[in-house]
């Protein structure tokens, strides 16, 4: 075997290897397994009292039941997810803020046909709250994490997940990539169909991972369309694995909507060192220097030194200082 394939196998083992010892808590989130979250009374969230997740997803529905979804790419659909909230301990209390315990039930698959109107309508005058998921998620993966976040902001609105098609394995990095950017133009309508809708409140986006590069490319292209920047609420992006010099290029484009935005960021996150080495070493925005993406305009959490888990990649969820960096985001907006 010539020496250069020689070496580009080892390089292709080395990083394999990485993936499935780095990267496997992407589905599996730290949040399920902390030890320190406070409790949070059942009826705290609006999703607590009425556990209803709204749901626009270009996946491609199953036959039946559960996995109601799967990871292939289909038309945008818009569905209603019936929810088991956290089991509840002493005097009515969740167990844990972020427990890991909400389960889909059920799901009401409304259309494919007029999706993103049906799914704007849904909202009913309330403001919502947008979670869109990283690398590595099934559906129900990604349904668990918007409920946990939403539960743990106590938030009041809808909340909603837009979910696109993930592998959901350890090793579909180039496909989850290309279903993400795929998934841009359903994004995009979903988006539009909220921020034309006069009876829709705030837009709170919140994404995580890869999904910060499907927003981003959404966000470009609605950019100079009106009233854009005055119905979308907060944006934060936790752990962004996107590429920094593709996002400074972007977030430099988007005006008003730069102003809206939080970054997450922790250079000692590894699923996004690993992002790196799989990019060929160009640094990823989750993990770069603060003060070069402060100096776009948008602002900072940087969580160094926070957290017990090996990854550090999802603590807006598993860290309940990091989460009320999302909730003084969104009270920042609408202050």
């Amino acid at each position: 075997m010539p020496d250069s394939r020689h070496a580009s196998l080892c390089r292709r083992s080395v990083l394999l290897a990485l993936l499935s010892t780095t990267l496997a808590a992407c589905a599996q989130t730290e949040a399920a397994v902390s030890p320190f979250s406070e409790p949070t009374r059942a009826d705290a969230s609006a999703l607590g009292k009425e556990p209803t997740l709204l749901v626009v997803t270009t996946r491609k529905p199953t036959g039946g039941g559960q996995p109601f979804f799967g990871p292939e790419r289909g038309t945008l659909t818009f569905a209603e997810a019936q929810l088991s909230p956290p089991g509840r301990g002493i005097a009515g209390r969740v167990s844990s803020v972020v427990n890991g315990d909400w389960a889909v039930l059920g799901l009401d698959r409304r259309t494919s046909t007029g999706a993103a109107r049906s799914f704007a309508e849904a909202v009913n005058g309330r403001d919502v709250l947008l979670y869109v998921h990283g690398y590595n998620e099934t559906f129900e993966s990604a349904a668990r994490s918007a409920a946990q976040l939403s539960h743990a902001l106590e938030f009041q609105g809808r909340t909603a997940l837009f979910s696109w098609p993930s592998g959901g394995a350890l090793l579909d990095y180039g496909y989850d990539r290309e279903s993400a950017l795929w998934s841009r133009d359903g994004f995009v309508q979903a988006l539009r169909a909220l921020v034309n809708n006069p009876t829709v409140g705030r837009i709170h986006i919140v994404a995580h991972s890869m999904g910060t590069f499907l927003t981003l490319e959404a966000l470009r292209e609605l950019r100079t369309e009106t009233d854009v920047s005055s119905r979308i609420g907060a944006i934060v992006f936790a752990s962004p694995d996107v590429d920094i010099d593709a996002f400074e290029q972007t977030v430099s484009k988007l005006g008003p909507l730069a102003q809206r935005m939080t970054l997450i960021i922790d250079p000692g996150d590894r699923a996004l060192a690993v992002s790196a080495r799989i990019a060929g070493g160009v640094a990823r925005a989750g993990a770069a220097e603060r003060s070069r993406l402060e100096a776009l305009g948008v602002r900072v959490a940087d969580t160094s030194g926070r957290g017990w888990s090996m990854l550090r990649h999802d603590l807006f969820l598993s860290d309940n200082e990091v989460t009320l960096v999302v909730r003084r985001a969104m009270e920042r907006v609408g202050a």
